[in-house]
């Protein structure tokens, strides 16, 4: 199965870009090639771009507040197994504790590190990270392997608090919604959301179905738009085309 995720508001929307950041980031950090450190480097400087906006670290911690004070609620009901919602709560408590301790901006650690930022802004020019135009970030590139890591992990050090936050949000709130089966006639599907508030929506379909979902909402009304390759597939210029046989499809309105 094949996961798309809408979000319906900016704040989840953000989160969603900063776990998928953060995802790439690990990725190449589990690698030895200079290359992938590179490439680390490089979504770190987006994870401290995207995650600039000032209130994001207080709404996180907003909302695992309120997550912690709906779990404790949750205490002693015999339809909730006690052990995972303890997990859950230590989980979600330990990470409040993180964000909080952290009083500076985020990313405020690399942005005061002048080579850097040197090295940022030449990469956000294109082929602008070439040797002759970063002498001394060639150089750090030819370091041993785990001494480039040590430095990526030191850099990614103060931000592991904001991950594991977003973490357990965007957890929570996928886990909040029950999927059900639908159909979209003629590669369409419309569905009023009938006072229904959700945050996030989740479409899945089987990836054998070569068909991708362009998802539209607003506070009234759900449509996706199943589309497929034009003839020749994905290397020909040809437009997707919208598809013309029933798409069976998972959906899940997700909401916190």
């Amino acid at each position: 199965m094949i996961t798309y995720e809408y979000p319906l508001s900016e704040r989840i929307r953000t989160l969603l870009r900063l776990e998928d950041l953060f995802d790439k980031t690990q990725f190449f950090l589990d690698r030895d090639h200079a290359l992938d450190h590179h490439s680390a480097l490089l979504s770190i400087f987006e994870i401290i771009d995207v995650a600039g906006r000032a209130d994001l670290k207080s709404d996180l911690m907003q909302e695992l507040e309120r997550q912690r004070q709906t779990l404790l609620g949750l205490r002693n009901s015999p339809e909730v197994a006690q052990d995972a919602l303890d997990k859950v709560l230590t989980e979600v408590e330990h990470t409040h504790a993180a964000l909080s301790s952290n009083l500076v901006k985020t990313g405020q650690h690399m942005r005061e590190n002048e080579w850097l930022m040197s090295v940022k802004s030449r990469t956000n020019i294109p082929g602008g990270a070439c040797e002759f135009d970063l002498p001394s970030y060639h150089f750090w590139l030819h370091r041993p392997p785990a001494a480039r890591l040590a430095d990526l992990n030191a850099w990614l050090g103060p931000l592991v608090a904001l991950r594991d936050g977003l973490v357990i949000v965007l957890r929570l709130l996928r886990e909040s919604g029950r999927p059900g089966e639908f159909t979209a006639t003629g590669g369409q599907f419309q569905q009023m959301l009938s006072g229904r508030v959700a945050q996030l929506i989740r479409v899945r379909l089987a990836d054998e179905l070569a068909y991708i979902p362009e998802i539209s909402a607003n506070k009234y009304a759900l449509m996706i738009r199943f589309t497929a390759p034009g003839i020749g597939g994905w290397s020909a210029s040809n437009r997707p085309r919208q598809a013309e046989a029933n798409v069976p499809f998972e959906l899940t309105y997700c909401n916190l």
